[in-house]
């Protein structure tokens, strides 16, 4: 189902088993946005990075952006059953949100943030 989103094509059983194993943060946004947006993309990638550099170097935890303004995110919107502003996070079939805990600690409270991430990210490790 979620095939189309991984960059590459996996032409063997090792690419394939690499896709799955593949953990994607995409931030859903409108073209128009306030510093609270901002601060929660920006955050995301910032500590996705910081707290899996060997994973990011290897492209296996990602982040990536979408327009909900604009027709490919519209449309990877609908694929992944997003309808507004989300932080969402992808491996294979399962997928976390993390939305409400984004918006409620990227600004005031970025170590509790990046904690929420890391527990959920490191959940979808195992």
């Amino acid at each position: 189902l979620l095939a189309p989103f991984y960059s590459g094509t996996a032409q063997n059983g090792n690419k394939d088993q690499k896709a799955t194993e593949k953990i994607e943060a995409w931030y859903f946004h409108f073209t128009s946005r306030c510093m609270t947006c901002r601060t929660v993309e920006e955050r995301a990638k910032e500590n996705l990075q910081d707290l899996y550099p060997a994973q990011w170097k290897a492209g296996t935890v990602t982040f990536q952006t979408a327009n909900l303004n604009e027709k490919e995110g519209e449309a990877l919107a609908e694929k992944l059953g997003v309808s507004g502003q989300t932080l969402l996070l992808v491996k294979g079939a399962q997928k976390i949100n993390l939305t409400n805990e984004a918006f409620l600690y990227a600004v005031t409270n970025p170590d509790k943030y990046k904690k929420i991430i890391k527990e959920k990210v490191d959940e979808l490790l195992k």
